[in-house]
């Protein structure tokens, strides 16, 4: 499947458990998934079904975590797949600023 690959792509892609994977508005030529492999293309259409996270696409296509980073990997180099990866947690806002605002607009 990954052809003895343990790292997705040449820019070496680090995908989150969470990272969510969306089928590019723009894909290449539909002649070209053809030429991609079955679990290639089962992630694509898991992809199509709705917006998933890394972890969902592992467990819906039944294959470990690992391999489905480098199937994502190769799809999101040829331009089949975006992926949006989570805020990191220190660019949430803090819990503390949030309660504040609730308590204000419990107060309105």
């Amino acid at each position: 499947m990954t052809g003895g690959r343990t790292k997705p792509g040449p820019g070496n892609v680090r995908f989150d458990l969470i990272a969510l994977v969306v089928v590019d508005d723009d894909p290449p030529d539909r002649s070209e998934e053809s030429l991609l492999g079955p679990e290639h293309r089962a992630l694509l259409s898991l992809c199509r079904a709705e917006t998933q996270s890394v972890a969902e696409l592992a467990a819906d296509a039944d294959l470990p975590v690992g391999v489905v980073r480098v199937l994502l990997g190769d799809l999101l180099e040829a331009g089949f797949v975006k992926v949006s990866r989570p805020v990191p947690p220190a660019q949430l806002p803090d819990e503390r600023i949030l309660r504040e605002v609730i308590d204000g607009l419990r107060a309105l």
